[in-house]
């Protein structure tokens, strides 16, 4: 199977029959799509940890109490001990790509003091893990009807209650996800 087109700051939307427990339900922001593979973070999986659990892992004061709640995800099974920071693209800080104009990913600990001392970005959405993709994997599962995709939309990644975000992700296409069946394949 050929390269598709770029997939980069999209959504990948998790169709009703997929049923990997790391993916079921799932929006995934693609971070990165090129001939070698995908990297992305998902916005809807919300860990039990926040942000006060994890400044204190890190030994980082919290310099605002109002921070502690903020929620950190789940953003998928590869290197769930790494930090990732989506967020709009206020600041400088080490380790940051622009993903366009409107968005950028940190994954350094400097913007996790930076927030935590209330000094962050305006918008941001912090995970731990990645999701990953193989040359030509993510290619197969959109094939294989285990994905949507689509234009991905701050709004939904930083507003929306996350237990919305799927299916506001997959309105954005005109899909209503309850009415597709679980059950998939080719004619």
């Amino acid at each position: 199977m050929g390269f598709i087109s770029q997939l980069s700051n999209q959504f990948l939307i998790a169709m009703p029959g997929l049923h990997d427990p790391n993916f079921s339900h799932s929006v995934t922001f693609l971070c990165d799509h090129n001939p070698e593979g995908a990297m992305g973070l998902l916005i809807n999986r919300p860990t039990p940890m926040n942000l006060g659990d994890l400044t204190a892992q890190l030994g980082i004061e919290l310099g605002e109490e109002d921070m502690a709640g903020v929620p950190v995800y789940h953003g998928g099974p590869v290197q769930p001990e790494q930090g990732f920071v989506l967020h709009t693209p206020q600041g400088e800080w080490d380790n940051t790509l622009e993903l366009g104009s409107d968005l950028a990913l940190t994954v350094s600990q400097d913007i996790i003091e930076a927030i935590a001392h209330g000094l962050g970005p305006e918008k941001f959405l912090i995970t731990l893990g990645y999701a990953g993709w193989g040359a030509g994997q993510l290619e197969e599962e959109i094939a294989a009807n285990s994905w949507l995709n689509g234009p991905a939309d701050n709004r939904i990644i930083f507003d929306t209650p996350v237990e919305e975000r799927w299916a506001t992700a997959a309105a954005l296409l005109g899909i209503e996800l309850s009415l597709l069946s679980s059950d998939v394949g080719h004619a």
